[in-house]
């Protein structure tokens, strides 16, 4: 399965280890495309500040939303179907994308590109966890969590090299095709053994359709719009809903129990404070750099290498830490060091120009690698193997639903304000966002180190 020249010494196979991470790197480079092409979206499609945060966000939602269900598909149906799945779906969303007339076109075809994404994110860990193990499931984590580097440090650039050539739309096309090329290489892959059960699709439509309530209701809020509360009110019980029918069934996309496992929730608080908290302020540099100094998309894009590039090599390095310092450590660590970078963006000001936000970028950069390679690790480690799917899916579910909700908030407290103010909002979003990295510090520290719970 497996030709010779991508075998190390040791006998492990590394193609699946390079297509699953050039497909992880996909999956980001479709989460940043938005980045340094919302201006030019925005005045081709005339988008309203609403539909900026849901353009923004609506990958991000999709890919939450989705994950869970890929999860459970991987783990009873096959892996590698779900993982080939998931990047044919995202070649027919992005074609979408860029053909789409109107704003609410580009947002369906945003969130489809989520759902393709949630395919690919929720089984290439699983596929990893089945292939390695020991040292070098730990070295692939790392070199998976790079790619998660990789694909931010690209996606900036290559949006804007293609916006340049082509317009916003060239950036989907390219990705339709290289999501294309990689689906017929993922034949290469070995399959994952099916277990047959059914998959909760009530429990899917549940968490979907909660999670676009909440975060509606949150575009509402901001916009000043009367059916926040309604909309609020609509997610809370649909979440709990949901939650309530996962304990009920036999065969959940979520297994509720694996929350009494430290480890996972541990795990999983820390996904969701990193896509809250560091993973969307730093995605809205770039706009702040295209608003407030009036810096040219390619060149913020390029800035915010000093963010994405170091995510990979500190994401490749940390596995040079010191062994006493296990995943939770590792992920405290991390996430200690994203919170210092953060309030290092209260820096940039009217008149600073761009230089003000390379210091923050640069302490993100290298805490940002030492978190995703540590999230990485635990989140095949902490469950069971055959639910491997199903942690990997419920660690990136939390990343990204939070990096949709602090996306649409940054979003919203940058809207309105012109260019001479625009840091104005930046400042209260830093500050906000910061918030949410301290909470899962605060979280994880809270849980402690004690026994699994009883029956575990």
């Amino acid at each position: 399965m497996t030709p010779p020249d991508a075998t190390r010494s040791t006998g492990t196979p590394q193609a699946p280890l390079i297509l699953v991470t050039l497909a992880t790197a996909l999956a980001l480079i479709v989460f940043t495309a938005p980045l340094t092409t919302l201006e030019a979206m925005t005045a081709s499609l005339g988008l309203t500040a609403a539909q900026q945060a849901w353009v923004m966000s609506a990958m991000p939602l999709g890919c939450a939303a989705g994950l869970l269900s890929a999860g459970a598909l991987g783990d009873t149906h096959g892996r590698r179907a779900t993982f080939t799945a998931g990047l044919w779906l995202t070649v027919l969303a992005s074609a979408a994308a860029a053909l789409a007339p109107t704003g609410t076109t580009l947002i369906l075809a945003r969130i489809a590109q989520g759902l393709g994404s949630a395919g690919i994110m929720a089984c290439g860990l699983g596929l990893l966890g089945q292939v390695y193990a020991g040292a070098e499931r730990r070295r692939a984590a790392a070199i998976w969590a790079a790619g998660l580097g990789a694909g931010v440090a690209t996606g900036p650039v290559l949006a804007s090299a293609a916006m340049e050539a082509g317009g916003w739309q060239a950036i989907h096309w390219l990705l339709g095709a290289g999501a294309a090329a990689l689906a017929v290489l993922s034949a290469r892959l070995p399959e994952s053994a099916p277990r047959g059960s059914r998959v909760d699709l009530p429990g899917s439509l549940l968490l979907m359709a909660g999670l676009g309530c909440l975060l509606s209701a949150l575009t509402e809020l901001r916009a000043g719009g009367g059916t926040a509360g309604v909309l609020a009110a609509a997610g809370a019980v649909l979440t709990a809903a949901f939650l309530a029918f996962e304990t009920r069934i036999p065969n959940p996309i979520l297994r509720l129990d694996l929350f009494r496992r430290r480890d996972f929730s541990g795990a999983t608080l820390a996904a969701f404070a990193s896509g809250a908290g560091v993973l969307a302020l730093m995605s809205m540099v770039p706009t702040v750099l295209v608003r407030g100094t009036g810096l040219a998309p390619l060149s913020s894009a390029l800035v915010l290498i000093a963010w994405s590039g170091l995510t990979v090599v500190s994401a490749l390095g940390a596995r040079l830490l010191p062994e006493m310092l296990d995943a939770r450590d590792r992920a405290v660590l991390g996430l200690a060091g994203c919170l210092g970078a953060q309030l290092l963006m209260l820096l940039p000001a009217e008149g600073t120009g761009w230089i003000a936000v390379l210091p923050g970028l640069v302490a993100a950069g290298i805490a940002n690698g030492i978190l995703n390679a540590a999230l990485g690790h635990a989140a095949v480690e902490s469950v069971p193997p055959e639910s491997a799917a199903m942690g990997s899916a419920a660690n990136n579910t939390a990343r990204y639903l939070g990096s949709a909700i602090g996306i649409a908030l940054i979003s919203l407290l940058l809207a309105g304000n012109g260019a001479g103010h625009v840091f104005d909002g930046w400042h209260r979003a830093v500050l906000a966002s910061s918030g949410f990295t301290l909470a899962g510090i605060a979280a994880m520290l809270l849980l402690g180190r004690g026994p699994v719970a009883a029956g575990q």
